[in-house]
């Protein structure tokens, strides 16, 4: 839709075409990724994820801040802490037309993408990470890896999530590397429940 203006000239009497500045969406999946709500990664300063997690809830916008408990020593006694399981990320679902409701949020840095495009996450990772949360499996953070094994969970809550398959302590774990914001995380499994891939 592109919208012009006819304006007399005033030094002669001949109309003049002014184009004004209008957004033009060229494709309906650019409009449907603007207007449809989805699942996006927020980078944010660090040691900042829980604040924003809590301006976004004042906010009312949907996030979610998944965490791990750490147990840390310190001289005296033992601190149980809750910890991002990514740190640096806060995942919010929204249409993209409502980003500046979050990028306004003190401690975010961006929306995490190419190109200057924010990137929706994959359909059903954030739903997966949230299940296996939810039913109490243990995660942790993880280095991010390129190279190894590579497996696809078979059944359970990550079932159709592929990563790399570790040995820690006897127990096997598969470490799911979410490529978008370049984290992983390290989840026990069961041997049964999972497959190699080609």
């Amino acid at each position: 839709m592109n919208t012009s203006i006819t304006e007399m000239n005033t030094s002669t009497t001949e109309p003049t075409a002014v184009q004004l500045a209008t957004p033009v969406l060229t494709d309906d999946l650019e409009s449907a990724a603007y207007l449809q709500p989805h699942w996006y990664a927020v980078y944010t300063c660090a040691n900042h994820e829980r604040r924003v997690a809590d301006q976004l809830a004042y906010l009312g916008v949907e996030h979610f801040l998944p965490q791990y408990e750490s147990v840390r020593r310190w001289r005296d006694r033992k601190v149980r802490l809750q910890l991002p399981l990514f740190p640096g990320y806060v995942f919010v679902q929204l249409a993209l037309r409502d980003r500046l409701r979050v990028l306004q949020v003190p401690g975010v840095v961006r929306l995490v993408g190419f190109d200057g495009r924010p990137v929706p996450m994959p359909d059903g990772d954030v739903t997966r990470i949230r299940e296996f949360l939810d039913r109490g499996f243990r995660a942790e953070p993880h280095p991010y890896l390129t190279v190894g094994k590579r497996v696809r969970v078979n059944s359970g809550p990550l079932a159709g999530m592929e990563g790399i398959l570790l040995r820690r302590k006897g127990k096997f774990r598969v470490v799911i590397s979410i490529e978008l914001v370049q984290r992983a995380v390290a989840v026990d499994v069961d041997a049964a429940d999972v497959e190699t891939l080609a």
